[in-house]
């Protein structure tokens, strides 16, 4: 495996951790903008290497922000995520791509608001209001209905005539400015912590167990989309005034687009125009206006074709820096975090921001007590951009990376072909076990209730766990003696681990802490090698003869299974009655109808889309190719296909099939 793979399974590692951060924990380690980096990184690296596709990486799916605190439920649509840009460039290309992928059609574009806070999904039938999901993981979400009717702006019996009985209205809520800084000064006179800005504030209401505290709140609605099987038009603007008629808020910053012009002067105008808006926004969302024209765009894995996402320009502040500290993680990376003189930010104050490693501060020249430049969009976590020299104290000193572990002392080995530094003493440095722990129960993990950061640090403070085997040896009266523990919490987290024994073999893999492998990875090796057993006895050459699985991670597994602490925990872990094997896979859904077949899809379809059709394609043995060949088996023909293709097609003696010749192939009635 060369490097740029092995950036693209570390990118895809990365990237599952942060959504969980970001939607489950609401405590994201990075910005939005190195986040979409990384993500835009990623894709470019999936592109590259079309062999290491993998149906779980965080390119396929969404964040989550599902809570065990409520029923959930899925979605009748998907709630994707949208692609995004910083770039004015990349909403032309994008503006092209549409144009194209239209073959010459004409078509509008939507610009709205990009309202910065938490997305929900209500359910209307015969003019009132009866769900509420939270996008959850794009597949089902957390039923929030109760706390939803608190909310002023939204309507729960629609007004005038004309609403379907059945249809689906998708907006964000909100918490305007005002409420925020209201919310805030009175959580600061209570000493409780503070809401890190009006997203999260509204997110965490949402949340909220107690109704009336919801109420108090004064939450805000604004909706932006219009789903259902008898809308009242075939567009998006025009079915969004109706939902306004009806009594819902739609934004009036919603504007029908008719050029590339039109978009860009609209991007400028509300880059500025927005700081006069009474709620938190963070870009500009364009979506292509007629239904049938997104229905032919279709989707990608993670994103409809038909829309894209603005995001505004990052804000900046200079504040001086008071000193860096070193902080270990659980694989023993030390990670250099700028501590600051607290500074104002896009609605937060500013105290600390990771500095990731030693090169960024030698890239940057941080000297000490020097003024930094710090970045927050409508991101949370800030990031250090630059040193203003102008700033600089006399006689100060470059910031130096240290050289021994500041938790045990042990001297730091740099971590080849990176620019981290690693601590080695894995089983005597106290942040290392302790993170262990902390991740060994966590939600993807083996998810266990009531084992955060502070627990898993007093455990192994106390001496009862200091490896994760441990925490299946714990009692109730140990679980009692740490701070904030009764006999309810401590019964809590006993349940907690006797439930995680049927968490599957593949969290298991990934919930061992074996460096490199993250959750995907752990899928990966458990479906090559589906009992422990197997793992401990492969070798290098046979885990990396595995898809996906390189050099670097074969040699780290087996490295890990090497050492007898590892075995050793492992078989206390088995004879605690954790699963050690996986279960035989199933291919139900799956036929072999068309048989290898290739087809080439060109046109817009009546019944699905383009991509749901290479989907059917797919699951049902044949293949999707991009252009007409002799190898070609079909043309797969919709409206408006181009002559030349048909021409091409006929030249070769290709078939060509429409719409209800395909179904029919499949056995699929017409919808």
């Amino acid at each position: 495996m060369n490097p740029r793979q092995q950036r693209l399974l570390d990118l895809r590692e990365q990237l599952n951790r942060h959504n969980y951060n970001y939607y489950v924990l609401n405590s994201p380690e990075i910005s939005d903008k190195e986040f979409d980096m990384k993500m835009k990184e990623l894709e470019a690296l999936e592109k590259e290497f079309p062999e290491m596709d993998d149906p779980y990486s965080p390119t396929r799916r969404v964040g989550s922000d599902i809570s065990d605190k409520f029923e959930q439920a899925l979605h009748i649509h998907p709630m994707l995520s949208l692609g995004n840009t910083y770039s004015i460039h990349e909403v032309d290309e994008w503006f092209s791509r549409v144009r194209t992928a239209l073959e010459g059609e004409r078509f509008d574009v939507v610009g709205e608001m990009k309202y910065d806070g938490t997305s929900i999904s209500l359910i209307y039938e015969h003019g009132r209001l009866v769900r509420a999901v939270t996008r959850g993981d794009g597949e089902r979400g957390d039923v929030v209905t109760e706390n939803i009717k608190t909310i002023r702006s939204i309507p729960l019996e629609l007004r005038g005539t004309g609403w379907p009985d059945f249809f689906e209205i998708r907006g964000e809520i909100l918490m305007p400015w005002s409420e925020f800084d209201r919310l805030n000064k009175e959580r600061e006179f209570n000493e409780e912590p503070l809401f890190a800005n009006p997203r999260n504030a509204a997110a965490g209401t949402l949340k909220t167990l107690d109704s009336r505290e919801v109420a108090r709140r004064g939450l805000d609605a604004y909706f932006y989309y219009l789903l259902g099987p008898e809308l009242p038009y075939d567009n998006h603007f025009d079915n969004m005034m109706a939902a306004r008629e009806w009594g819902f808020k739609v934004s009036d910053i919603m504007t029908r687009l008719h050029s590339i012009e039109a978009v860009d002067e609209f991007i400028n105008h509300w880059d500025t125009a927005r700081r006069e808006l009474p709620v938190a926004t963070d870009g500009l969302v364009f979506k292509v206006d007629s239904l049938r024209q997104q229905l032919n765009l279709g989707f990608t894995a993670k994103s409809p074709r038909w829309a894209m996402a603005y995001k505004f320009p990052a804000e900046r502040a200079c504040t001086r820096l008071r000193f860096v500290s070193f902080e270990v993680g659980r694989m023993g990376i030390v990670t250099p975090v700028a501590n600051l003189e607290p500074v104002l930010l896009s609605g937060t104050i500013v105290k600390r921001a990771s500095l990731h490693n030693e090169d960024i501060i030698r890239n940057l020249d941080i000297h000490e007590e020097d003024m930094l430049y710090v970045e927050k969009g409508g991101e949370i976590i800030p990031k250090i951009t630059g040193v203003d020299e102008n700033g600089r104290l006399p006689g100060t000193k470059p910031v130096q990376f240290v050289s021994h572990c500041p938790a045990c002392g042990t001297p730091l080995v740099r971590v080849e072909g990176e620019a981290s530094w690693q601590c080695p003493n894995r089983f005597g440095c106290p942040p290392q076990i302790a993170g262990r722990v902390e991740h060994f129960v966590g939600r993807k993990m083996m998810n266990i209730d009531g084992v955060g950061e502070e627990t898993a640090q007093q455990l192994y403070a106390r001496g009862f766990v200091r490896n994760i085997a441990d925490l299946y040896d714990l009692t109730a009266d140990q679980l009692m003696t740490l701070e904030g523990f009764g006999p309810r919490s401590a019964e809590r987290v006993l349940e907690g681990l006797e439930a995680s024994k049927s968490v599957p073999y593949d969290r298991v893999v990934y919930a061992l802490s074996i460096p490199f492998v993250g959750d995907t990875v752990a899928k990966k090796v458990a479906k090559a090698f589906p009992d422990i057993d197997r793992l401990m006895a492969a070798s290098s050459a046979e885990l990396a003869a595995t898809k996906d699985i390189g050099p670097r991670i074969a040699e780290s597994i087996t490295a890990y299974f090497a050492n007898p602490l590892n075995r050793e925990i492992v078989e206390r872990l088995r004879r605690a009655g954790l699963q050690m094997s996986a279960p035989e896979e199933s291919e139900e859904g799956r036929t072999d109808l068309l048989g290898g077949k290739s087809f080439v899809i060109s046109g817009t379809f009546t019944h699905h889309s383009r991509d749901e059709y290479k989907e059917l394609i797919e699951r049902n043995g044949g293949k999707n190719v991009s252009s007409i060949s002799k190898k070609t088996d079909y043309v797969f023909a919709g409206e408006n296909m181009g002559p030349a293709k048909r021409e091409k097609a006929a030249s070769l003696g290709i078939p060509v099939i429409d719409e209800p010749t395909f179904l029919s192939m499949i056995g699929t009635p017409l919808p």
